[in-house]
């Protein structure tokens, strides 16, 4: 497994424990009651990154086995690309979800 494949899963991996409810410590975050609809968004997220994960795999896997002969380049090279524009996807959905709660924070009440 290469450090870049490395990278990808436990970025994605960390996201997961965030969207899981853990803290980065491992430990589990205060639970708030959310509305049902909550659980929706909750296991739409969960089922993104859970996807992400896929991607991200199928592509280490191809990457070895064309390394090993084994595979197509191009299908090595699609792989690749998809699985940094599933990573790219999942950071700018970070970034947007960190933005909007700081937005919320500067609310007045």
């Amino acid at each position: 497994m290469s450090n870049a494949g490395i990278g990808f899963a436990n970025a994605v991996q960390a996201y997961s424990n965030v969207a899981n409810g853990q803290a980065f410590g491992g430990g589990s975050a205060p639970k708030a009651e959310a509305p049902s609809e909550g659980g929706e968004f909750a296991s739409l997220v969960r089922s993104a990154i859970d996807e992400a994960i896929k991607i991200g795999e199928k592509s280490e896997q191809l990457s070895i086995q064309g390394v090993n002969d084994r595979a197509d380049i191009n299908q090595v090279v699609t792989a690749v690309a998809e699985a940094e524009v599933t990573l790219q996807t999942v950071v700018a959905v970070r970034d947007k979800v960190i933005d909007s709660y700081k937005e919320i924070l500067r609310m007045p009440i």
